[in-house]
């Protein structure tokens, strides 16, 4: 693997300051984008009728739940674009441009006029702007998922990787859910569907200043200023590959596929798990909405704890034994507590059902961050995080709509989601055990 350039161990002490600024920024970062995300979530039945209208309201719903999945097809082209930026130029800049180009987009969507407006143009300006957001989230990955794992001691590198992902996560559905209370009460009624979900999008831009505010103060990578400084000092050497085309090469290739045994698994479970058990409580269980909400934010709690202490583990015993662990507990538990669910009316056993599900299911992500990040060196690990976690996490953001063509009636969920789960948590079993030990090789290449 010599296309890639490789940096001596990081030598350049980085203040307390820096080190908690990358930390904060990277959660935050990704925290904004995912309230950007959850937004057009929170409001796809007003959405759906006024964009995608349809005498079957499911239909409506349908269509824009399409729409939300365009974001997650074009994720990796965001990570190719900006993961090669942040290899070249820095990661801070790729995060202030993405993160800023994701809140412009969202508040866009408030300013667009309806079907009943313009017609036919309103759905497709609607799918283009998703589209354009879907890139700037594959960017704000790639930069987010590698400043601050690259500015931390080696120690706290696995417990960061989990509280990124799941934290940034929880943290973000919680900033969706407080606007989301704070619009319905301020247009209640029918005046939500004329402007209280103009104004959900329209908070998007607060997110682009608060990114302008906080990452414009932010230091460089350590690392990735190491590795132009030793490129600046040394003698001129012949032309180097594209991040992108290195990643591709013959020496890369192998690396990319086995990450992404890893990431489908990953996103599959996250996805089949905190991601349809709100369709899950309705349909299937009929729980009353007002428990099925206390349960959810129970369960996005349990999600950040349990991605914080996975991540952790893997400081303790290595991201290998850690990912073999949590593939057994998945490919065991999943299937149980999923059916168990159908078998119990105690509401209190069902939350713990829930939360032990979202628990296991973010598990299974919380070190896929900083196991990518050590999978690659310096010079490609943005384009190589990027594009693994994203090419992984938009094929399991498809699982819930296979699962729900799978499922004719909901009484078969259940069985049809035990089923996917199974073969998912092989899957992401045979990645753990394909995989190398990488910890503490961050700084050795």
């Amino acid at each position: 693997m010599t296309s890639a350039t490789r940096s001596a161990p990081q030598t350049s002490v980085v203040s307390n300051r820096q080190i908690f600024a990358a930390i904060g920024a990277s959660c935050l970062g990704w925290a904004l984008d995912l309230f950007d995300l959850f937004v057009l979530l929170f409001v796809a039945p007003v959405v759906g009728r006024l964009f995608f209208p349809s005498t079957h309201p499911m239909l409506s719903l349908a269509a824009v739940y399409a729409s939300f999945a365009v974001t997650l097809l074009m994720r990796p082209i965001g990570s190719a674009l900006f993961g090669s930026y942040a290899d070249r130029h820095g990661r801070k800049g790729a995060m202030i441009i993405a993160v800023i180009g994701v809140g412009v987009a969202t508040a866009l969507f408030g300013a667009l006029p309806t079907t009943a407006q313009i017609g036919l143009a309103a759905p497709a300006l609607l799918i283009v702007l998703r589209l354009v957001q879907g890139i700037f989230v594959g960017g704000v990955v790639a930069s987010t998922h590698t400043i601050a794992t690259e500015s931390v001691p080696a120690a706290w590198r696995g417990t960061v990787s989990g509280m990124i992902g799941g934290g940034g996560a929880g943290v973000g559905a919680l900033i969706a859910s407080l606007v989301y209370l704070i619009m319905t009460r301020l247009f209640p009624g029918p005046a939500f569907d004329v402007w209280g979900w103009r104004c959900m999008f329209f908070t998007g831009i607060i997110s682009s200043v608060l990114g302008l505010f906080i990452f414009s103060s932010l230091d460089e990578s350590p690392l990735w200023k190491q590795l132009k400084k030793e490129a600046a000092g040394s003698a001129p050497a012949q032309k180097t590959n594209s991040p992108l085309a290195t990643l591709f090469s013959r020496d890369w290739r192998g690396v990319l596929f086995v990450n992404l045994l890893l990431t489908i698994g990953g996103g599959s479970g996250y996805y089949l798990t905190s991601g349809y058990l709100p369709t899950y409580l309705k349909v299937v269980t009929h729980t009353a909405a007002s428990s099925a909400a206390l349960i959810l934010v129970l369960s996005s709690v349990g999600v950040i704890v349990a991605s914080i202490f996975t991540g952790y583990l893997s400081d303790l015993l290595g991201r290998k034994k850690t990912f073999i662990l949590v593939g057994v507990l998945r490919l065991v538990l999943f299937p149980v507590l999923y059916l168990a669910m159908v078998h119990t009316s105690d509401v209190v056993i069902l939350g713990v059902y829930v939360i032990a599900l979202c628990a296991i299911g973010s598990a299974g992500y919380a070190p896929i961050l900083i196991f990518l990040n050590e999978r690659f060196p310096t010079a490609i690990r943005a384009s190589g995080t990027g594009l693994s976690w994203n090419i992984g996490f938009a094929i399991g953001g498809m699982m819930p709509t296979f699962v729900s063509l799978t499922a004719k009636t909901p009484a078969q969920l259940p069985l049809v989601l035990s089923g996917f789960l199974i073969g998912l948590s092989l899957l992401f079993l045979w990645g753990a055990l394909a995989i190398p030990e990488t910890k503490g090789q961050l700084d050795s290449h």
